[in-house]
Order: structure tokens, then C-alpha cells, then sequence
């Protein structure tokens, strides 16, 4: 009889786990799982949308009988129009240069600022702290006519000198403060130990908190490239030969002629051109995450 009643209940017991693990997996699929998935597929869905109109012919991306999620007749004519009726990889490759340049001046900068600003010690330090991050606050649009007569006075007009030298002014604040807030979270103990030790100030950035801050300086990194990568109105004003032009400027000056719209390589453009960026944030995703979230605590 005894047996009995302990196995009716173990069996209550084993169905009451389940019972409980199938309410948490439900949960678990509610909670989390479905929100990311809806998620993942709102942030692919304009890379869908540029690959499906790259690879359809024009009857079929102006007949609104046809499903416009998927090609019937898909063609690649429009990536052989793009690369060799335009100059789409002169301008990816001025791009390219011109981003690298103003990120490696600009996060070399940011790091020297963001260390003396949250290391040492000195009048005025929260002042120029804000400053700083301020000045990036100043939007482009009042910023592009100076910056232009500036060019003039340096005689770069027209040339990508112009470009790899503005665009570290709306560049450096934001990986200066973003870069303060995560030295901030570095303990100093490190450096004191490393300066008693016989080091100098250089050698404990280079050899103590440098190596400890890689995540933030990735997120510099990153965050530096792809704005400079996107930038139109700079590219716009201060560059206007041809050969010169960088890939926003050029896919748009080129593909748009009024109110007519080549959509088909624009699309191409549009879905080559965002490559790199999203090369590099997959590669360095841990990476953006952590140095961004800890130059948000702590900034």
C-alpha cells in the first residue's frame, strides 16, 4: 500500500515538473525567441528589399501583380551596368581610403584625449570634457560652409585631402568621450603599480591600459568608420570632380537625374556599398557591444 501511494506520488511530482519545464520553454519562446526573430528580420529586411530589386528586371519591379518579395526572372544585368557604365569602384575605392585615414587620425587622437582627460589631473578637465562632447552635438549643415572656406585656405578643394581632414572634427569628440567612459572602468591600481615600477606615463598607456581597453578602441574603430563610410553632405560640398567623389556621392549624383530614379543599380550600389560595414560589425560585434556599453556606465 505504501509503494503504492509513493509511486501515485512521483508521478504527481513528474508531472508537475513537466508541467513546470513546459510553461518555461513557452515562456522562454514568448519572452525571447520570437522578439528576436521579429527583430533579426526587421533589421535584414532592407537588405532583402535591396537584393530582390538588384536581381529583377524592370517589368517585373513596376508590375504590382507579380509578389514583389521574390524574383520571377532574376538578372545580374544591373551589377554589370553599375561596374562598367559607372565609376563604382573608383568611388568605393576613394571610400575606402578616405574612411581608413580619418578613422586612424582620429581614434589615435581620441585615445590620447579620452586617457589625459580621465587620467590626469587638471584645471578645466570637466569643462573641456563637455566641451567635447558638445561639439559633437553641433550638426553638419552649420558646420560645411566654414568647413569648406577652411579647405579653400589649405588649398585641398576637390581633392580627398579635404575629406581626411574635416572629417576627424565631428569624428574625435564622440571617441574621445566614448573612450573616457571606458578608461574609467580600467583600474588605475594598474598604472600606479606600473609607475612605480619605473614606467612612464607613455609606457603604462601603451603596455597596461591600452591592451585592457581593446573593446572600446574597436568600438572607436568601428563607430569612426562607418560614419565616415555614409558621410554625404561633407563629400558633397567639398569634392566635385568625378574621380574624386566618394560612394554616396557618386551612386546618388549618378543613378538619381531628377525625379528619375535608376533603381535597379541603385539597389546594386546601395546593397555592395553597405558590405564593408557589415564585414566589420559582424567581426567585431562582442567587441562594439562591450566597449559601447561600458563607455555608456561610465561616461
Amino acid at each position: 500500500m505504501t509503494a503504492a501511494v509513493q509511486h501515485l506520488q512521483g508521478a504527481a511530482l513528474a508531472r508537475q515538473t513537466r508541467t513546470v519545464q513546459r510553461r518555461r520553454r513557452l515562456l522562454r519562446i514568448f519572452v525571447i525567441y520570437i522578439p528576436v526573430v521579429l527583430v533579426l528580420l526587421i533589421m535584414l529586411l532592407p537588405f532583402y528589399w535591396m537584393l530582390v530589386t538588384s536581381l529583377k528586371p524592370y517589368p517585373e519591379m513596376f508590375n504590382l501583380k507579380i509578389s514583389p518579395f521574390y524574383p520571377l526572372n532574376p538578372t545580374g544585368e544591373y551589377y554589370l551596368e553599375l561596374l562598367n557604365n559607372t565609376k563604382f569602384l573608383l568611388w568605393f575605392k576613394n571610400t575606402l581610403v578616405v574612411s581608413a585615414a580619418a578613422t586612424t587620425i582620429s581614434v589615435v587622437l581620441s585615445v590620447l584625449a579620452g586617457y589625459s582627460l580621465s587620467r590626469l589631473r587638471f584645471r578645466g578637465r570637466t569643462a573641456i570634457s563637455g566641451i567635447i562632447f558638445v561639439s559633437y552635438l553641433i550638426p553638419t549643415t552649420l558646420l560645411f560652409i566654414p568647413m569648406a572656406e577652411v579647405a579653400k585656405q589649405l588649398q585641398v578643394i576637390n581633392r580627398l585631402e579635404a575629406l581626411i581632414i574635416v572629417y576627424p572634427t565631428f569624428l574625435i569628440p564622440f571617441c574621445t568621450w566614448l573612450l573616457m567612459g571606458y578608461f574609467r572602468t580600467i583600474p588605475i591600481d594598474l598604472e600606479e603599480c606600473a609607475l612605480i615600477d619605473g614606467a612612464n606615463r607613455v609606457q603604462a598607456l601603451r603596455f597596461v591600459t591600452l591592451p585592457l581597453a581593446i573593446p572600446g578602441v574597436v568600438t572607436a574603430i568601428i563607430f569612426a568608420f562607418t560614419l565616415s563610410w555614409n558621410e554625404f553632405i561633407y563629400g558633397l560640398v567639398l569634392v566635385t570632380g568625378e574621380n574624386q567623389r566618394t560612394l554616396p556621392v557618386g551612386v546618388l549624383t549618378r543613378l538619381v537625374q531628377g525625379d528619375l530614379y535608376f533603381w535597379g543599380p541603385l539597389m546594386a550600389a546601395a546593397l555592395l556599398g553597405s558590405l564593408p560595414v557589415v564585414l566589420l560589425f559582424s567581426f567585431f560585434v562582442e567587441q562594439y557591444v562591450a566597449g559601447l556599453t561600458a563607455g555608456a556606465m561610465k561616461g
